[in-house]
């Protein structure tokens, strides 16, 4: 539960900093589909969590199959998004691939960091056996 409490406070910080920069910077620097992408990734996010914690739940031995696997998963989902995006609309292609980009490796980042932060207790207690 604290993932997804952690996510929401990650989320609205994410959504406060583009806030201001849409208030300072006007659409200059943000896309208008930001607030999409913004909630695609809170959604992507907390459905690989819940995918690969389900399947953990059943097999803890293949844990990097299922991590992997929701990381390939979001990433083919991303790539499809960007070139839908780039098919259908020809406005600002550039601009919304970059700020497609820094929302996804914020959220991998997050991801990555709450994993770790989630397995290193368990690394301590295989080191001290």
């Amino acid at each position: 539960m604290t993932f997804f409490k952690n996510l929401l406070i990650f989320s609205g910080v994410t959504g406060l900093a583009i806030g201001a920069l849409t208030y300072f910077t006007g659409h200059a620097l943000v896309h208008p589909y930001v607030w999409y992408v913004l909630a695609f990734f809170v959604l992507i996010t907390a459905a690989t969590f819940y995918i690969t914690r389900l399947g953990i739940s059943y097999d803890s031995d293949n844990f990097q199959l299922y991590y992997f696997g929701s990381m390939g998963f979001r990433m083919l989902l991303s790539i499809g998004v960007v070139f839908i995006y780039v098919y259908l609309f020809s406005e600002n292609e550039l601009q919304f691939v970059l700020n497609f980009f820094v929302l996804y490796f914020l959220f991998t980042g997050f991801e990555i960091y709450s994993l770790l932060a989630n397995l290193r207790p368990n690394l301590k207690k295989q080191h001290h056996v």
